[in-house]
């Protein structure tokens, strides 16, 4: 029992730093990145409209790849493509037109009743879907691109980590102070 006591310490310990960690790894790639964080060359990108559910929801954020060749594109593929300088928008390819040397996709949100008006060009197109999608965390994260989000996500963390560590030190304590005992009854008797 003591020993699954402190292999079960150890994991929490472990899991909080690791907490700790990536949260600060979030919020300094979201800052240097100037938008959503970089996690291991793909992108995290969070969904604002509900134009792609039931694939993904509103609030979720999406595991993107850039894309290197975009004539290698095919239909179905999720695409997320350049709508105007600052604005993205992540939809299904419904049909691949190629004219000479330049390709173009026709797009369509899958809650959409009908296809985008404009085709996307080859060149706008910034990423692929993965197909993983972390439900209503875009939220968290839109949170962090806020001054109280970043303080919160950094600060909370460590806090947890020092209460948590505060909380084994106490144990610890506490278990050192029963043997004394033990043995103070034993010379007393």
């Amino acid at each position: 029992m003591k020993k699954l006591k402190k292999i079960v310490s150890t994991m929490i310990t472990v899991v909080l730093s690791l907490t700790l960690l990536f949260m600060v790894f979030v919020v300094i790639s979201s800052k240097a990145s100037g938008g959503e964080p970089n996690f291991l060359g793909y992108q995290l990108k969070t969904v604002l409209s509900g134009s792609m559910e039931p694939t993904f929801k509103t609030g979720s954020i999406i595991v993107v790849n850039p894309v290197e060749d975009k004539t290698s594109l095919k239909k179905g593929d999720v695409i997320t493509f350049m709508i105007e300088e600052n604005q993205l928008a992540t939809h299904r390819i419904m049909e691949v037109i190629k004219n000479d040397n330049q390709v173009m996709y026709k797009t369509k949100g899958d809650n959409n009743n009908s296809a985008d008006t404009d085709l996307v060009l080859g060149q706008n197109v910034v990423a692929k879907y993965t197909g993983i999608t972390i439900p209503y965390a875009g939220y968290l994260v839109d949170y962090t691109k806020s001054k109280n989000g970043t303080a919160f996500l950094l600060i909370l963390p460590g806090i947890l980590l020092l209460l948590y560590s505060g909380f084994t030190i106490f144990r610890a304590l506490k278990e050192i102070d029963v043997p004394k005992k033990g043995k103070d009854v034993q010379e007393t008797a």
